[in-house]
């Protein structure tokens, strides 16, 4: 009860905050915004990184460290940090659903004289709380992936629709025929799920081959998703794949699919690019995933967040890359010269 209490009470404070910022800022929609650049043109548009205030220091608040994917993009945060000598504090909530834990975290480092603030929430509002008094003290907020705080003045992370998108066009270009798909997505409601979801599901639909039989919550849970996808197969047998928003949902997929006997029919595709998502593809069990770069974002996040301290006036989105990944170019992104492949990538359009 008095979880959801505080839950109220920060959904409340989000509200009456973000009418505060609304005369000012455009509720933001980091898919859609014009206001952006892609990660590999910034030093081209805005110069070499710029000369810091001496004692420069950022801090960084993520949704939570068991998951791969946030610690990736922490050990981003501190290889940028550690190149241009900026010392970074890197806290997270104790699970994917602690908001109020997430909160009280970013509430402590806007009080602790860093510089700048990045923060990836856990929902669209529990975060909200933070802006304004972000904005008092002078510190910028740069909401980096995922969730998206509505007035976030600064957006760095990939464009989550394209997610579920690249995904479908896999499946209109692999199994032509058609068929029944499963979603299992992320948190309710959090953006990025949304955008996952509705990405995959759009796109897969439009010609008519494909019918979406189940488009359930996972809740980022890899038991939780092993158990839904479990439900779905036994009440769609003839079911040829499914689409989950990240990996640690589509590993517990696989394994339904392995206990199923299933695995020669049903493609299971995950979103992020964590390391035990290559290598179930390339022990041929998940068929795929979109990776975001999580280590990669950070530095580009840490950069963005400095230029800012810097006094440069950036688009309010930095895009970062993604890629969808098989078997077949599992090596090309994982290998030294992924950042190579993404800059190629860049080039023509990717």
């Amino acid at each position: 009860m008095k979880l959801l209490l505080a839950a109220a009470t920060a959904a409340l404070m989000a509200l009456s905050i973000g009418s505060a910022f609304a005369a000012d800022l455009a509720p933001l929609n980091s898919d859609t915004e014009k206001d952006r650049i892609d990660w590999s043109q910034l030093e081209a548009k805005f110069g070499a990184f710029p000369k810091l205030p001496d004692g420069t220091k950022a801090g960084a608040v993520s949704k939570t460290l068991t998951n791969e994917y946030w610690r990736s993009l922490g050990e981003g945060y501190k290889a940028f940090g550690d190149r241009v000598g900026v010392p970074v504090v890197y806290q997270a909530a104790q699970s994917e659903g602690d908001q109020l834990g997430q909160l009280t975290i970013a509430e402590g480092l806007v009080t602790q004289g860093y510089n700048v603030l990045l923060v990836s929430p856990q929902t669209d509002s529990n975060l909200q709380p933070i802006m304004e008094q972000a904005k008092a003290a002078n510190v910028p907020v740069v909401n980096v992936n995922d969730a998206v705080i509505p007035q976030a003045e600064h957006y760095v992370g990939n464009v989550q629709r394209d997610n579920g998108v690249r995904v479908a066009k896999w499946f209109i270009k692999n199994r032509p025929n058609g068929g029944k798909v499963a979603i299992v997505e992320g948190q309710a409601g959090v953006y990025a799920a949304v955008q996952r979801t509705d990405g995959f599901k759009t796109t897969i639909t439009e010609g008519g081959k494909f019918e979406v039989v189940a488009s359930v919550p996972g809740n980022w849970d890899r038991q939780t998703s092993y158990d839904a996808a479990t439900n779905i197969l036994q009440q769609h047998p003839d079911l040829i794949g499914f689409y989950a928003n990240n990996d640690g949902m589509a590993l517990g997929i696989v394994e339904a699919v392995k206990a199923a006997g299933l695995q020669d029919k049903v493609a299971v595709f995950g979103t992020d690019g964590i390391s035990d998502a290559y290598a179930s593809i390339r022990a041929g069990e998940l068929t795929g995933t979109v990776d975001s770069f999580p280590v990669l974002t950070g530095e580009v996040a840490l950069e963005t967040a400095l230029r800012l301290v810097a006094g440069q006036k950036l688009p309010r989105v930095v895009a970062t890359p993604q890629a969808l990944i098989t078997k077949d170019n599992a090596d090309r992104y994982s290998g030294p010269d992924a950042r190579k492949a993404l800059l190629e990538d860049a080039a023509v359009g990717q």
